[in-house]
C-alpha cells in the first residue's frame, strides 16, 4: 500500500514541527488531522478493504539542508504506528526508491509506504508494478488516496482507494 504524505502548507502558510514551532517542511493543520485519522483505515476487527500493515516505511534518510531528515512522511504515519503498534522504518530517503522496494519486498507483508509524491512513480517502477493496468504515471495532486498493489504468483494487481477521512475528501 502506498500513500502520499498528508497535506503540506501552501504558499504563504507554515506547518508546525513536533515542538509547535513554525516549519515550512512540516504538515499543515489539515495534514495533522489526516495523520490522526489514518488509523481508521485499518480497524482492529477487520471490515476494511485494507489489510493492517505489518511494517510502515516513511521517507527519511539523511538530513536535508535544514539539518534534519524530511518530516512530512514521518509526521503522517507517527499516530498510525502508535495506534497499530507497528514498526516504522525510515532509513530510506527520497531518491532511494530501489533500496526501499527491495526492503519492502523482503520484509513481512503487508507493507504501507508513505512517500513524497514525486518519488512514488520511481518506487512503483522499482517494485516492477509500473506496467499494471490502471497505474497512473504520476501521483495526482491529492492526499486522500491509497494505492494498493497485490502480488500473487509474480503478477501485480492495482487498486486506487479513497481514504474518506476528512470533510472534502473525494
Amino acid at each position: 500500500m502506498v500513500i502520499r504524505h498528508a497535506e503540506k502548507p501552501y504558499a504563504g502558510d507554515l506547518g508546525e514541527d513536533e515542538d509547535g514551532n513554525e516549519d515550512p517542511g512540516s504538515l499543515a493543520g489539515r495534514g495533522r488531522r489526516r495523520a490522526e485519522e489514518l488509523h481508521r483505515l485499518f480497524p482492529p476487527a477487520g471490515g476494511s478493504s485494507l489489510p493492517r500493515p505489518a511494517v510502515v516505511f516513511a521517507a527519511g534518510g539523511p538530513a536535508g539542508a535544514g539539518g534534519r531528515p524530511p518530516a512530512r512522511c514521518r509526521q503522517t504515519v507517527e499516530p498510525l504506528i502508535a495506534a497499530l503498534r507497528t514498526p516504522l522504518r525510515s532509513e530510506f530517503g527520497v531518491g532511494a526508491e530501489e533500496a526501499l522496494a527491495r526492503a519492502a519486498l523482503a520484509g513481512p507483508m503487508p507493507v504501507l509506504v508513505c512517500w513524497e509524491h514525486t518519488g512514488i512513480p520511481r518506487l512503483i517502477h522499482a517494485l516492477g508494478a509500473h506496467r499494471v493496468l490502471g497505474v497512473p504515471a504520476a501521483w495526482p495532486d491529492r492526499h486522500d488516496l491509497v494505492w494498493m498493489f497485490t502480488r500473487q504468483q509474480g503478477k501485480w494487481t492495482f487498486r486506487e482507494l479513497a481514504q474518506h477521512l476528512l470533510p472534502g475528501d473525494a
